[in-house]
């Protein structure tokens, strides 16, 4: 896992990107490339450091795709924290108690998951007016593996992300069920995500 350097939890104005035109392109271009092909790790390079609970990654992501025209839903811990401060000055972005409006979720980790159902699933007309929500992990390697099938994928991508609670393939087959809506996950941990759209089909392997 990557280290990171934290940024004092009354400290919101520092751990933007130092360029945030470049730096955002930079992350947006990791993040259709992860879209594109489901089970790529990517690393994110610009030194985004958000506040404790939020890793590097998920703040880059934030920073990349978060404005005032995308409400924020944050877990428990994250909400206690400095990161809504932090999200609204440097993104604009409001965040919003209610998963159902939220455009962006983000979750610490080790924070168990409620069902998918309960965050936007877009509509048959706008499937893309869905929540995106991107999962802390402990790491993105060294877990039970997992097989990735469909679009983006020739024939079997494993992944073996350490932290996901056994729940988590449930959630995703009756999140997959509701296509073309569902929400599409990101998991991070450090400065590493990869990413899950919902036409993913993740079925556990023999370890």
């Amino acid at each position: 896992m990557s280290l990171k350097t934290e940024v004092p939890k009354n400290d919101v104005l520092a751990g933007g990107f130092a360029e945030p035109v470049f730096h955002a392109q930079s992350v947006f271009k990791l993040m259709m490339d992860a879209m594109a092909r489901p089970g790529t790790i990517q690393t994110v390079a610009p030194d985004a450091l958000p506040p404790a609970p939020l890793g590097v990654a998920a703040g880059a992501i934030a920073l990349t795709l978060c404005d005032h025209d995308t409400p924020v839903w944050l877990s428990s811990g994250l909400a206690k924290s400095a990161v809504p401060q932090w999200l609204g000055f440097h993104t604009g972005a409001p965040v919003t108690p209610e998963k159902a409006e939220a455009r962006f979720a983000f979750v610490e980790a080790g924070t168990p998951l409620s069902s998918f159902g309960l965050f936007a699933a877009g509509t048959q007309e706008y499937p893309d007016r869905s929540t995106t929500l991107v999962i802390e992990l402990a790491d993105i390697e060294g877990g039970r593996r997992l097989a990735l099938m469909g679009p983006g994928i020739k024939t079997v991508t494993d992944i073996a992300p350490l932290g996901l609670p056994d729940t988590f393939l449930r959630l995703w087959t009756e999140n997959r069920a509701l296509f073309p809506r569902g929400i599409d996950i990101v998991l991070t941990s450090g400065s590493r995500f990869v990413c899950l759209p919902r036409t993913t089909k993740i079925t556990a392997t023999e370890m």
